[in-house]
Parts: structure tokens; C-alpha cells; sequence
């Protein structure tokens, strides 16, 4: 990766193409062909190789050469009808750390358009090794793949004790030219997966899938940390073959780039993240590129303040060779000063409520939690933060005062506590962390908490209950001030991703039984795996997990596998719309021992997208509770 100072004009883009190739001479990003690992296997017996009818050439790279591509990294589509064949053939190699599950596999889907591959539910996976003690197949829909069907001829030597316990370093048989079948001759499903030595095969004689037998079938390869070279197919893919012909860059998108980059933050911090996906003539689908592959420079520059352009360079064919002209992209990212927002002036000269939050609208059920750091410039007691109630249309209910007072209709059958102290008031307010719980009842009445982490490192809780003449479908809350101001910089993670999963957990919040708590975040991944993004998990006091869920639709825990989850994501830009998205989490314990967990999130392109997970079971509705996490990301709570 190197970063450029100047980049005077298009003439300069010129020179640096023509520099970079110049550097990239003999660099190689991609191997097609894979070394013959079957060489090298003495002892083993060979199977038969299969006949192979009407092979087309197909050659292009599933995964990275360094292994690091992660799981769900897919090739393209290819549409088995019924009755057909597929055979198709491909070189694996597997991760040097001998962990038995990164090779390849199958996944299958329904087709609902044969023509365009158009997918519809996810049947199952099959993957290469063969252990029915480690998931090596596995359902998503239904109870399509009958695992007792699966048969092979692998040791399963691996360990089972210890950190190691997936080590096995018999994995590396698996490597060499792979020979797929996917056969719906005879109305069942034979598939069968060898590189002459290891065989696993999955044989059923009953119409697959049993919803529709009769309807394509569509296959996509996968890896985990490993690479396939794609050699040969009988069938198209959807999109077309790939020439053994070395391949032009045409374009590329930017993705990682970061939002908000804090003044004073080096270079390669801010593109540490950054990748590119590059399209090549004839590939249908685009290579990621690390930023070490790609140049760059900011403009107008990264050490002031303001919104700035980093342009990309990249001048590689498809196998790493020099390409006849480089490539350029650019995304936009702005230098602040705080990565956080803020009302109030900071020098705490504000007046009564001049400024506000935007208003919050509270739903009969809900609790919304805000976090912020309160200022004040201790002069009084009441220069800290007000809370207002009030409906759509402005009409107050009533505000509520840090210093356990306010004024309005709905205030005053109201019962407030506190336990201050009162001695040190001004000053413990002064850099008070502060989280606040706005509840409607549903019922005409409302409830605001305050838990405040005071300067004093002491933790105290402020109440007012019962507020009343509240209309439970007309209810919104905003946050305000006087000689005050209030920072929203309450983030979890470290801010260049890095945090590892679940590393930075915010506190475990209680849900009593029927109850719905909303939480609001900015979400900034890192733009690699979908994964990294946020995590809800949702746990007993004595912090026995329920299960946990993520951002990209994928949770774990006995509380997770008999829930329903759905989402609209536009999953071919998601690791990129989530970096910077606005994020709206409700989880609601439903006190039937089910619980529900929704986001609303506001992508980065501008659009709104709902996830879901309905019916989380085995949930003690007396014993709920729920945190957020995430892992290589970043929150900061609004």
C-alpha cells in the first residue's frame, strides 16, 4: 500500500499507472492452478477416476491466495435441472493450520428463476470432510439433507480435547483436483465429492427437494479460509464461463473507507480497513483487493478539517500481471474533530432548552435508553439535562430536571426520588456518564429513569414515575439543557475496529415480562465480513446466555435455533451500507418464554432495512436481559 502527496491531475494518474505496473512486474495475486497435492500422497489407494461428459472451461478463484476469506464466500451459480447432471471440477487448497472444516461446499438452493439463477430457500450445505460429530452438513430449510445418508471414507482422526480439538492434520488430503457430481437422473439426489483418495458422497433415492422435485436445483461452492480454483464445467453459470485467458481490471468500488476519521489519525490507520472489489473483463463477479494491492491519496489532504477524497489506483490483470491501463475509484470521508455529536455550546452558555435532540417517539410498551455525558458549569443545580415529554405536534406533557424537578400537567401526581448527593451535586454532574429510560406504560402513563455514573466514579439512579395523562399512541421524548451541554460519545469497540468478538460488552439491561427496550447506535464495521458489525445477546442475570444474534442474520445459543429470522439486506453491498449505518434495535421479552429482537437500520446508501428474529425460545421472562457487542466494529450510542 503506498500513499501518495499529490495528485496534480489526470496526466499524474497516468504516470502513477504507468509506475505501478512497473513495480507490480511479476507479482502474482491469484494462482489458477493449484499445486498436484495428489503427488504427493503415498499409501493412499486411488479411486477410479469418473468419466467426465461435455466439460467446458470455467477458471476463476473462489477465496483469497492468503486464506483469508471467511466463510460464505461463494462462487458463481450454477442451475441443475431435474433429470440433469452436473460435473464440474475444481483444484482445493486448504488452510496450512489443519483446521478440519476450511475446505469447500456445497450449498443448495431452490431456483427460482432458472434463467437468472434467481435463488429461493437455502436447503442445506454439504461440506467436504466428513464427521457427523461436527456439522459437516447441515439443514437451513426444513429436513431436506438426511444425514444418515452421507457416507465416506475419511479417518476423522482430529482431536478432541483442548484448544485443538479441530486440528487435524490428515486435512491435508483434501487438497488436489476435486471431481464434483451433482446427479438428478433418477429423480433423487446423488452427490459426490473426490480428489481420488477422499471420497464423501450423499446418496438419496427420494425425490430432492420433496417441496419440489421437479424444480432446478441451484449449487453454489464455497470456502472457509481456503482456496478453490475452478477448472471445468459441464453446465453455464449463471453469468457465463471464465476464459483460462488472463483477464483486464475494467473498474472497482471502494469499501471500508471510514465516515469520520479523528484529526491527528495516520494514514495507514484510516485505510488499515480499506479494500476494493475490482471487476475483470469476462468474470462475472468481482475479486475483493487489499489495500496493499491498491495507492492512494487524499484530497485535499488528511490533516485539516473538512470532507475529503481518497482516490484508489489499481494496475493488475487478473493473475497479478501489469495491466495495459490502471484503474481508478474514489470515496468521500470527513476529518472531525470529535466522532461524536453534541448539543449545547460547550461552553456551557446555553439557555433553557435552546437547543434539542431530535424527538424520540416511544411506542405503548417501550423503553428507549439514551446515553450521554452531561457538562454543566456548576452554577446552579438545574444547569445539567432536561428531559421533555411531549406529542407530535409540540404539545408538552410535561420536562423532568437532573435535579429532581420539572413542571407541566403530566408532572405533578408524578412521584420522583433520587438518591443525589446533594453536597456535591454540581460537581459530580460535571462529566456524569448518564444512560436514561423513557417508558410508556401504554396505560396514560409514563416513567423516566436516570442512571448516572457521576465524576465521582459513584453510580446514582433517578426516578419519576407515574406520569401522568400521557395519549400511549402519541408519545415522543426529546433531551435538552441549560448552562449545559451533553456529548454523545458513549461508544463501545475500539474506533479502528479492531475489538475482538464480543471483546466490549455495554452493561446488561433488565426486561421485565411484556416489556419492549429500544436502544439507537451508530454502527461502523470495518467493511470485511459481514459479521463485523454489531451483536445483541440476550442473557439470565447470573449471565447464562439465551443465545446471541447478529447484524448479518446469524445467530447461536439454545434460545436461537427454533427462532424465525428474515431480513431485506442487500447482501452484495451489506459489509459496506453497515459502516456508518443508524441502527434501531427493539427487543421485546413477550413473557410467553419467547422473546423478539428488530433493527431498523439506516444504511449508508440512505435505505432503510428491517431484520428480524421472531420467537427466541426458552426464555425465562423473570430472569431477561440484554447487551450489545460487536466484533471488529465499532458503536457509538445516539
Amino acid at each position: 500500500m503506498k500513499y501518495i502527496n499529490k495528485l496534480a491531475s489526470v496526466f499524474f494518474i497516468a504516470a502513477l499507472g504507468v509506475m505501478m505496473l512497473t513495480s507490480c512486474e511479476g507479482s502474482e495475486l491469484f494462482k489458477v492452478n493449484a499445486p498436484d497435492w495428489l503427488a504427493e500422497m503415498g499409501g493412499e489407494e486411488e479411486e477410479e477416476e469418473e468419466e467426465l461428459v461435455g466439460q467446458m472451461e470455467d477458471v476463476y478463484n473462489i477465496g483469497s491466495e492468503d486464506f483469508s476469506s471467511g466463510f460464505f464466500t461463494l462462487g458463481k451459480t450454477y442451475v441443475v435441472p431435474a433429470g440433469a447432471k452436473w460435473q464440474a471440477q475444481f483444484n482445493l487448497t486448504v488452510n496450512p493450520d489443519n483446521m478440519y472444516y476450511k475446505n469447500f461446499y456445497i450449498v443448495l438452493n431452490a431456483c427460482t428463476d432458472a434463467a437468472t439463477g434467481a435463488l429461493g430457500d437455502e436447503f442445506g450445505v454439504i461440506r467436504y470432510d466428513n464427521d457427523p460429530t461436527k456439522n459437516s452438513e447441515w439443514n437451513t430449510v426444513g429436513t431436506e439433507i438426511d444425514r444418515s445418508l452421507v457416507s465416506g471414507n475419511f479417518t476423522n482422526s482430529s482431536p478432541t480435547e483442548g484448544d485443538k480439538r479441530d486440528v487435524d492434520e490428515s486435512v491435508q488430503k483434501m487438497n488436489g483436483k476435486i471431481t464434483l457430481t451433482v446427479d438428478r437422473t433418477d429423480g433423487g439426489l446423488l452427490i459426490k465429492m473426490t480428489n481420488g483418495v477422499l471420497t464423501k458422497t450423499y446418496t438419496q433415492t427420494t425425490p430432492f427437494p420433496s417441496t419440489g422435485a421437479d424444480a432446478p436445483l441451484a449449487c453454489r461452492i464455497g470456502i472457509d479460509h481456503s482456496m478453490v480454483s475452478f477448472i471445468s464445467t459441464n453446465i453455464d453459470p449463471i453469468g457465463g464461463r471464465t476464459s483460462a485467458d488472463d483477464k483486464q481490471p475494467l473498474s472497482m468500488v471502494l469499501k471500508g473507507v471510514p465516515a469520520k476519521v479523528l484529526q491527528g489519525t495516520d494514514i495507514e490507520t484510516v485505510l488499515s480497513g480499506v479494500t476494493a472489489d475490482v471487476t475483470f473483463d469476462e468474470l462475472p463477479a468481482p475479486v475483493t483487493v487489499k489495500a496493499e494491492d491498491l495507492q492512494f491519496e487524499v484530497i485535499p489532504n488528511i490533516t485539516d478539517l473538512g470532507t475529503k477524497t481518497l482516490v484508489a489506483a489499481y494496475g493488475k490483470t487478473f493473475k497479478g500481471a501489469s495491466a495495459d491501463k490502471p484503474i481508478i475509484a474514489h470515496a468521500s470521508f470527513s476529518v472531525v474533530d470529535k466522532l461524536y455529536t453534541c448539543i449545547g455550546k460547550t461552553d456551557n452558555t446555553s439557555g433553557f432548552r435552546e437547543e434539542t435532540t431530535e424527538n424520540f417517539k416511544v411506542a405503548a410498551g417501550q423503553t428507549y435508553v439514551n446515553h450521554f455525558t452531561n457538562y454543566t458549569n456548576g452554577v446552579e443545580n438545574w444547569n445539567n439535562f432536561i428531559i421533555t415529554l411531549t406529542k407530535a405536534d409540540g404539545t408538552e406533557y410535561c420536562f423532568v430536571r437532573a435535579d429532581n424537578w420539572g413542571l407541566g400537567d403530566s408532572y405533578w401526581d408524578g412521584c420522583q426520588s433520587c438518591d443525589w448527593d446533594w453536597n456535591n451535586f454540581k460537581t459530580i454532574l460535571n462529566g456524569a456518564k448518564v444512560t436514561t429510560y423513557i417508558t410508556n406504560h401504554g396505560d396514560g402513563t409514563a416513567d423516566v429513569k436516570a442512571v448516572v455514573v457521576g465524576s465521582d466514579g459513584n453510580t446514582y439512579t433517578q426516578n419519576y414515575k407515574g406520569l401522568k395523562n400521557i395519549d400511549p399512541a402519541d408519545f415522543y421524548f426529546n433531551l435538552s439543557m441549560e448552562k449545559a451541554h451533553l456529548e454523545f460519545d458513549y461508544v463501545i469497540g475500539a474506533e479502528d475496529n479492531t475489538s475482538g468478538f464480543r471483546a466490549v460488552a455495554t452493561p446488561n439491561v433488565k426486561i421485565a415480562s411484556g416489556e419492549t427496550y429500544v436502544d439507537r447506535f451508530i454502527n461502523n464495521g470495518d467493511g470485511v465480513a459481514n459479521w463485523n458489525n454489531f451483536i445483541i445477546t440476550l442473557t439470565k442475570a447470573d449471565g447464562t446466555e439465551y443465545c446471541f444474534v447478529r447484524a448479518d442474520n446469524w445467530g447461536l445459543g439454545n434460545s436461537y435455533w427454533e427462532g424465525c429470522q428474515s431480513c431485506d439486506y442487500n447482501w452484495e453491498i451489506f459489509a459496506t451500507i453497515m459502516d456508518g449505518a443508524k441502527v434501531t434495535t427493539y427487543i421485546t421479552n413477550n413473557g410467553d418464554g419467547t422473546a423478539d429482537i428488530k433493527a431498523v437500520v439506516v444504511g449508508g446508501d440512505g435505505k432503510t432495512y428491517t431484520q428480524n428474529y421472531k420467537g427466541l425460545n426458552n426464555i425465562d421472562p423473570d430472569d431477561f436481559y440484554y447487551n450489545l457487542s460487536m466484533e471488529k466494529a465499532h458503536l457509538v450510542f445516539e
